[in-house]
């Protein structure tokens, strides 16, 4: 018999958030993991705050709230909000009831600095990557490194020579002018961003674009290919090389190391410092660009772990390629480098988290 559909609006629920998410929902394992990172943070937290005057918004409900935006790819804080609103599932994640008023998209503004700031973000991305290696799934002597270009939240058109001397050809437009940039010469010496001026022009390649650019660095591990450290710096050519080196010192460990990577990090200053640091080159031998010759010779090359090396440190363009597809990296709505540098590592704490919850299911 046919069913009628029922226009009666309900005015009543009587089933529990908990029990609306499926068991094997994958956003479980992750909730478990940011609410167990979260708690040990509850003192930083703390001291965030006044003692005094009205409640705030949780800092945990903010946090997961922007780790939702990130791992669906929500591009502005306003639309995870409006998602908010109807989307019980993502109520639940963020601890919110049914029927509780969401807050206003200036709460995020208003407490960026505090919550994204460079201190609880640094502290949020290591008690990830603890969490990781209490489940013994970091290696510790393997690793590979790569950098990508992060787009700036600014436009060419913002360009303006540096001496103040500016006699740009435009049509006036002060929101979107046409400008004429034909027979002028722009670098980086000359011209800066009034937008941001800390962004560079820049281009990995030749045949692409310059454009304005910030250049994030990940070191990751080669076991299960988790990212365990995170740097982000102005774009230049030995950015990458000087990354790789800030965030191997930043690690720690004394162990004899290899490190991974692609053909820009055959470089002989490069190799030498980390040979210098008991750290073994894989990099990937660029004999076509440096006419036949290479820092890493037949004494590296021979070895089978090169070989594991060279295939192992592609996963890190698997990690650059989700954040820049779901994570809304590839121009992230920031400016200037300490603010695009605490969103590219929390971004990649996202990352982290889902990528450990999807490790576990596999071995549960």
């Amino acid at each position: 018999m046919r069913g009628n559909t029922e226009t009666q609006t309900e005015m009543f629920s009587y089933i529990p958030l908990e029990l609306r998410v499926p068991k094997n929902h994958p956003l479980r394992g992750m909730k478990e993991i940011i609410d167990e990172v979260l708690d040990e943070m509850s003192a930083i937290f703390d001291g965030l705050y006044s003692h005094t005057g009205r409640p705030s918004i949780p800092p945990e409900m903010l946090i997961k709230s922007l780790f939702l935006q990130v791992l669906y790819g929500i591009r502005s804080e306003k639309q995870i909000l409006d998602h908010l609103e109807f989307n019980l599932l993502y109520r639940w994640f963020v601890g919110l009831k049914a029927d509780d008023k969401i807050w206003d998209e200036t709460v995020f503004s208003k407490n960026r600095d505090r919550i994204l700031g460079e201190e609880v973000i640094s502290v949020l991305f290591a008690k990830v990557i603890a969490v990781a290696n209490k489940k013994n799934l970091l290696s510790k002597e393997h690793f590979t490194v790569d950098g990508t270009l992060l787009e700036a939240w600014a436009s060419l058109k913002s360009l303006k020579k540096k001496d103040g001397s500016n006699e740009r050809k435009d049509d006036g437009d002060s929101g979107n002018p046409s400008v004429d940039f034909k027979g002028e010469k722009r670098s980086n010496k000359t011209h800066e961003s009034s937008t941001d001026p800390e962004a560079k022009i820049y281009t990995k390649s030749k045949g692409t674009a310059a454009k304005l650019f910030f250049m994030g660095h990940l070191l990751m591990e080669n076991r299960n290919g988790i990212p365990v450290e995170v740097d982000t710096t102005i774009a230049s050519f030995h950015a990458e090389h000087e990354a790789a080196l800030t965030m191997f010192h930043n690690l720690g460990t004394k162990r004899k190391k290899t490190l991974g990577g692609d053909k820009h990090y055959d470089d002989d200053p490069f190799c030498d410092e980390l040979r210098k640091r008991k750290i073994t080159p894989h990099v990937a031998q660029n004999i076509h660009a440096r006419k036949h010759s290479s820092a890493v010779d037949g004494r590296t090359t021979r070895h089978p772990g090169y070989e594991i090396s060279q295939r192992k440190r592609k996963r890190v363009e698997e990690i650059f390629g989700w954040l820049k597809a779901f994570g809304i990296v590839r121009r992230p709505h920031f400016r200037g480098l300490q603010r695009m540098k605490c969103f590219f590592k929390f971004a990649v704490s996202v990352y982290n988290i889902l990528r450990i919850r999807n490790l576990t299911a596999i071995a549960a």
